[in-house]
């Protein structure tokens, strides 16, 4: 599950991004598309698009809802805001600041929008994320 502490990842974030998006599909076809999206606010398209074996653009929350469809998960809301907390607690440990995991980041986030995503303080992509929680667990 995405949100649980790592302390290893894949090569590249593109891969452990189509481990999640696997995970998130599986939970989508056990559950039905429809009913799915009747339980969640995530777009149908979005959830076509993850049983068809894409990366769709996803928000951290809405992978969050998806995850939370599961049996004995936690609600949406504890899902994400535990995936952001072990991104915390995996820079503490890893010993990084926001500059440093920003040096690190195959995408454009400067270090102010890497702290306000992890604090929760701006929306967060899925796709930001992935690659946040793949620096940061990939240096621990």
């Amino acid at each position: 599950m995405f949100y649980e502490q790592r302390t290893t990842v894949p090569e590249t974030p593109a891969d452990l991004r189509a481990e999640y998006d696997d995970q998130l599909a599986s939970i989508v076809e056990q559950r039905g598309l429809e009913d799915t999206a009747d339980r969640t606010d995530v777009d149908p398209a979005v959830l076509e698009a993850l049983l068809e074996d894409g990366s769709p653009d996803l928000s951290l929350a809405d992978a969050a809802e998806i995850q939370a469809l599961e049996d004995d998960e936690p609600d949406a809301e504890t899902i994400e805001t535990m995936a952001c907390e072990h991104l915390l607690l995996g820079m503490t440990t890893a010993v990084l600041d926001v500059d440093a995991v920003e040096s690190h980041l195959e995408m454009e986030l400067d270090a102010k929008e890497v702290q306000q995503k992890i604090e929760r303080r701006a929306p967060m992509s899925f796709e930001e994320y992935v690659h946040l929680q793949h620096v940061i667990a990939g240096r621990m």
